[in-house]
């Protein structure tokens, strides 16, 4: 059973699209490996989904929606603490706090769309790798 992060970015597509690639990724994983997540990574997730105007003009979208999801989420995920202090991505310390909950969660993989998280590939055992690629690996391994 692998350990998975999401990133923010993941999240927030899995709700706008929940029958595309992220979407579908996110419920595979749910049901065959253990996902891991942080108050920090579910509160950017919130924020991004209710202050970001063009998406909820385009998804149409409500708040309570926006809150059934985080539920959904705290329910379906495993919880840890990122170290604070974690530093390790230099070109955007904004990130620091994804790759912390996957340091943490000692995750196999960190699924991004975060170009500074990808460029990375890996921290430590953790294969950082966009959707699209994590679905191949998915499906090489199926």
């Amino acid at each position: 059973m692998r350990r998975i992060v999401f990133d923010t970015g993941v999240l927030v597509s899995a709700f706008l699209r929940s029958g595309g690639l992220a979407g579908e990724l996110l419920a595979r994983c749910i049901r065959d490996d253990t996902v891991f997540c942080s108050e920090a990574i579910l509160a950017e997730t919130r924020s991004v989904l209710l202050e970001r105007r063009h998406l909820r003009v385009r998804y149409g979208y409500s708040d309570d929606e926006v809150e059934e999801y985080r539920f959904y989420l705290r329910h379906v995920s495993t919880f840890v603490m990122p170290d604070e202090d974690f530093r390790a991505v230099e070109r955007d310390p904004k990130d620091d706090v994804i790759l912390a909950t996957a340091v943490a969660a000692d995750a196999d993989y960190l699924i991004a769309r975060d170009r500074h998280l990808l460029d990375m590939k890996q921290f430590e055992d953790i294969a950082i790798t966009s959707p699209e690629n994590f679905m191949a690996i998915l499906r090489e391994h199926a």
